[in-house]
């Protein structure tokens, strides 16, 4: 019985074992891996000792100094090869500058482990580190080293430039040789570099600073300044007369400068229309003032009447067949609240009241001869029997009529666009003159 129970034992024994044989050698098998410069970490599904069967699969790994090239786990296949192929490379770091006024020297190239020593030419002091080592990381060690030359270039900048500003200008054109920078060590520098403005150029007045600056190979830095000043020739500040405007060229005072002068509607000019700030410092002419307008209503002709106008003032004609007529009275009522802007707009109010030879024309308080009151309606065509409205700019033209009253605001947005009135209605402003 015991005999029977081994050999049955045995039977069974070798009937699993040539199971197993036969399953290992049916399958595919890779060659093994070899790695130079590095390993492979293998798992199998057959076992550790059959790393190189099918499904196993590897891990690759460098050594220190090494990268791998290729993917980082292999796999065999059923075709019996491995599914990529890889290589560790050697570590190599960036090729190394070269220092200026220097150089470096190195072991074994670039590779990793591989140190490299600086070195400079006579005269340049090394600054950084002496020895670098190309490193794991494919970086070298220690600071990147350079060769400087410690004394900085020299420059020589002009003296101080003072210059006056020319008749009615406000700047001076001011000249000077570019100064040149000397190296004391190679003697070569880079381009001088200004902060200012630059020879030849116009300097307003006041104070400016001018600085050059140089560079040797090694950066070091040589500095020179100079002051430019520019002064300006000024007289004492004018002011506008009473009842007048001023409008001067340049800055207003400076030497050159021309002051022109101006009066209100309602106001003469007296004394100098314009007046020059001298290179003695005082003004030409003499001092103008505004004095109110004197209007001759003995001249013989309309023209006359009318001359006196030119340029000043503005005219608003009213003419009525009499005093008691409706659109007159009207007219009169809407103006006399409208006083300060028919000033503020030179308009002077001519009435021409009655027909020949029962007529009479008012200029404010002043009375118009009959006569003349009729050759103003004959040289302007105003009809004498019918109320009627010219309005008449600066210059004696024909700008509007109206044969009814006509509104202050209708009046104003007409005037408000005379040409001459825009150029007003700026200076009234500068000066704050208006209506309330």
């Amino acid at each position: 019985l015991l005999i029977l129970c081994l050999c049955l034992t045995f039977h069974i024994l070798r009937s699993t074992v040539s199971v197993f044989l036969f399953s290992v050698l049916e399958t595919p098998w890779c060659s093994p891996i070899k790695v130079k410069h590095g390993y492979a970490n293998c798992r199998t599904p057959q076992g550790e000792y059959y790393k190189n069967v099918l499904g196993t699969r590897c891990d690759i790994r460098c050594q220190k100094g090494y990268e791998l090239h290729g993917p980082q786990q292999l796999i065999c296949q059923s075709s019996k090869r491995w599914s990529g192929k890889v290589l560790c490379k050697q570590k190599r770091c960036p090729t190394l500058s070269m220092p200026t006024n220097g150089g470096f020297k190195c072991l074994d190239g670039a590779y990793f482990g591989s140190r490299c020593e600086y070195y400079c030419s006579p005269g340049y002091q090394l600054k950084g580190d002496r020895i670098v080592t190309c490193m794991d990381n494919k970086v070298w060690s220690g600071r990147p080293a350079s060769c400087v030359d410690t004394e900085p270039p020299r420059i020589q900048c002009p003296s101080v430039k003072e210059k006056t500003a020319e008749p009615n200008k406000l700047t001076a054109r001011v000249f000077w040789d570019t100064p040149e920078g000397r190296d004391t060590a190679d003697g070569i520098l880079t381009d001088v570099i200004l902060k200012g403005l630059p020879p030849g150029s116009h300097f307003p007045e006041g104070d400016h600073k001018i600085q050059y600056t140089v560079y040797d190979r090694a950066e070091n830095k040589g500095t020179c300044k100079f002051l430019v000043k520019v002064r300006v020739r000024r007289c004492a500040k004018l002011n506008a007369p009473d009842n007048g405007y001023i409008k001067c060229s340049g800055d207003g005072n400076n030497y050159g400068a021309t002051c022109e002068f101006s009066c209100i509607g309602g106001y003469e000019l007296q004394g100098s229309p314009a007046r020059v700030c001298q290179y003695n410092l005082g003004w030409s002419g003499v001092e103008p003032t505004c004095a109110p307008m004197n209007i001759n209503v003995n001249v013989r002709t309309a023209a006359a009447l009318l001359d006196q106008f030119y340029e000043k003032r503005r005219l608003l004609i009213i003419s009525t067949p009499t005093a008691a007529n409706f659109f007159y009275r009207m007219q009169l009522g809407m103006l006399q609240p409208a006083q300060c802007g028919l000033d503020l707009r030179h308009v002077t109010v001519v009435e021409l009241v009655g027909v020949f030879p029962a007529q009479i024309g008012r200029i404010g308080v002043k009375l118009l001869p009959p006569s003349l009151a009729l050759q103003l309606r004959l040289l302007l065509r105003i009809p004498h029997y019918n109320f009627n409205i010219v309005v008449m700019d600066k210059h004696g033209m024909d700008k509007e009529r109206y044969p009814f009253p006509a509104t202050p605001a209708e009046l104003f947005a007409l005037i408000d666009n005379f040409p001459l009135r825009k150029e007003e209605m700026k200076l009234q402003a500068e000066i704050g003159q208006s209506c309330p």
